[in-house]
Parts: structure tokens; C-alpha cells; sequence
């Protein structure tokens, strides 16, 4: 599988951002699977949590690839603010990381055949660009919600209400949710079928549960 690394105009994003990647540069996933064994040592282990803040490092498996570029350039650069992931990032040349992001896209998430629970209304500021269950995208920059640990996307969505992560659309976006509506977001996009851990990728090459 080759993923085509095109350059993205916009951060947009709920627990990553990024800058923009040579737009002629192509992820080769097989090497990109030889690569990734450093993403297992936190992405891949069950329940690993960030620590100070206090949140689920996410999963990674069936994300877009287009959006994990954006934020592994992000982080090299310094433009998305996290010690580990930015030397992580940063030894890392531009094919590297496009090869990376190919592995992890692996089997992009299908949408679901029903949505899992009832949406709350505050969704309906997410909806537009993550789909009604946070699966189908409106493109390969915006990330995959379904799926993703429930206390990461709180985390994110508290740093954007602060200006912690700095993002004009998810800015503006935020400014309209309360952020008592945050957990019920985070709650009802993480019970959908959706992303998987890196761990389950290594052991399968896919996300088994996007498969059923």
C-alpha cells in the first residue's frame, strides 16, 4: 500500500496537528512497518497513559495517513508541543515519516453500519468534518474519532477551549461547545467502531474489528 503525501493547508485534528510534508513524497507501508517499532514502545501497550497531564496515549491504528503526517511533521518541528514525541519526530527524514504514516493507516475505519448509542446534541459541532460517527471524514487531513480512547479526545478538546493547541478552526469550533458537553462527546465517538492500537496492527497488519 502507497499512500500519496500531500501537503495540508490546515491543521485540523483532535489529539494531533502538524505542518506540511513534501507533497511528492509517497509512504511505502512495508518499510514503514520496520520503522514503527519505536510508535509500539507507548502507542502499542494496553491502558499506557501520558503522564502530567493524565490521559490515554491514542490509538494510531487506521488513522488517516495524510493527518498522521501533519502531525509527526508537526511535532519535528515544534509546531505541536510534546518532548517525546518531538525527538521522536525529529530524527525522522520526511520519508520516514510518510512511510510510517502508510503502515499505520493500514485498513482505513469504515463507517459503521449503525451508529453505536444516541448522539448528543454537542456533535453536531464535530459532525460536519469527522462524520456522524466519527469514522468517514470529509478527507484524509481530518482525523478518525471512532474508536479513540474517550479521555484523550476530553484532553485534546480541553487543550484547544484553553488555546493550549493552537488551531483556528478547532479554535472557533470549541469556542462554541460547553465543556461540560466534552466527556458526552468524547463518550459517544469512542464507542464506535473505529481505530485500533499499534499493538493489534503489529500482531495482525489491521484492525480486526474494522473488518467484522
Amino acid at each position: 500500500m502507497k499512500v500519496r503525501a500531500a501537503a495540508v493547508a490546515v491543521w485540523v485534528a483532535v489529539g494531533l496537528g502538524g505542518a506540511v510534508l513534501d507533497a511528492n513524497a509517497e509512504g511505502d507501508a512495508k518499510r514503514g512497518k520496520v520503522l514503527a517499532y519505536t510508535c509500539h514502545g507507548c502507542h502499542g501497550v494496553p491502558d499506557y497513559k501520558n503522564a502530567f497531564p493524565n490521559y490515554s496515549v491514542p490509538k494510531l491504528g487506521g488513522q488517516n495517513a495524510q493527518y498522521l503526517l501533519t502531525a509527526l511533521n508537526g511535532y519535528a518541528n515544534g509546531d505541536r508541543p510534546h518532548p517525546t514525541m518531538h525527538s521522536q519526530a525529529a530524527v525522522l527524514s520526511d520519508q520516514e515519516r510518510a512511510d510510517i504514516a502508510a503502515y499505520l493507516q493500514a485498513n482505513v475505519a469504515q463507517p459503521n453500519k449503525e451508529v453505536v448509542g444516541t448522539p448528543p446534541p454537542a456533535t453536531q459541532a464535530c459532525v460536519s468534518c469527522h462524520g456522524t460517527d466519527g469514522a468517514k471524514t470529509i478527507g484524509p487531513e481530518y482525523p478518525i474519532l471512532a474508536g479513540q480512547y474517550p479521555d484523550y479526545i476530553v484532553h485534546a478538546l480541553q487543550d484547544y477551549k484553553s488555546g493550549k493547541r493552537k488551531n483556528p478552526i478547532m479554535a472557533g469550533i470549541v469556542a462554541g461547545v460547553d465543556a461540560k458537553d466534552f466527556e458526552a462527546i468524547a463518550e459517544f465517538f469512542g464507542r464506535q467502531r473505529g481505530l485500533c492500537t499499534t499493538d493489534e496492527l503489529r500482531k495482525h497488519d489491521k484492525c480486526i474489528r474494522d473488518r467484522e
